[in-house]
């Protein structure tokens, strides 16, 4: 994963960024679910991991989902422990700015997860996300299990299918086992609840992800 990275990114790999021991300051409390940030996956409750650009967008199209019990903003893949937003910004950490999702299984299918990804951000810009351009805003998935890789990578060729078809170009996205996920600052938090009007720079495609159609 991190040579794929700095490969595209010759910058992060020259002087990666040393980062620190300790996590930065984050929310206590989830501002709309009003439950714990750092709470612990409860039983029977399953996480993932996605990057799709600006996670202000991102992490709201999760809390609305049914079924979804928790979600925080932080980065991830990357090599910069506890990094900062600036320092994710620099493009030497590494990092992606992620959102990572605790969800109820028997509520909503983690390939339910994955069409909400697909279709709501262009998987195919490689580093830049619309007018968002840097590493930290490449499309990604980061997976927690044998079964989650294999979800990922089928609906990535059978997406990927479709945006040919539509004239698209390759798909680009990140497919990764889960690394360290680190809580970005508090202000970056459920942004969109606490700032209804703010900056949302994620857009789809137009093209539907066959999942649950048999394809």
């Amino acid at each position: 994963m991190l040579s794929e990275l700095f490969r595209r990114n010759p910058a992060a790999a020259a002087a990666p960024l040393p980062g620190r021991p300790d996590p930065i300051p984050t929310a206590e409390e989830h501002f709309v679910f009003h439950r714990p940030l750092k709470a612990p996956v409860p039983g029977g409750m399953e996480e993932a991991v996605f990057g799709m650009g600006c996670f202000w967008g991102v992490e709201r199209k999760f809390w609305q989902h049914p079924g979804v019990w928790l979600t925080m903003a932080g980065y991830a893949g990357g090599a910069t422990p506890n990094p900062t937003y600036r320092e994710t910004c620099t493009g030497r950490t590494g990092h992606t700015e992620v959102v990572r999702v605790i969800f109820d299984p028997k509520a909503v299918r983690y390939e339910d997860l994955l069409k909400l990804f697909w279709e709501n951000h262009d998987p195919t810009q490689g580093d830049r996300q619309g007018n968002d351009t840097g590493s930290q805003y490449r499309s990604a998935i980061y997976t927690f299990s044998p079964e989650q890789a294999e979800a990922a990578a089928r609906t990535a060729a059978a997406y990927g299918g479709r945006l040919r078809a539509a004239g698209y170009g390759p798909v680009t996205t990140e497919i990764a086992p889960a690394g360290p996920f680190y809580f970005a600052e508090d202000y970056h938090q459920q942004y969109l609840a606490k700032n209804p009007g703010g900056y949302c720079g994620i857009g789809g495609t137009g093209v539907t992800c066959p999942v649950g159609t048999g394809a």
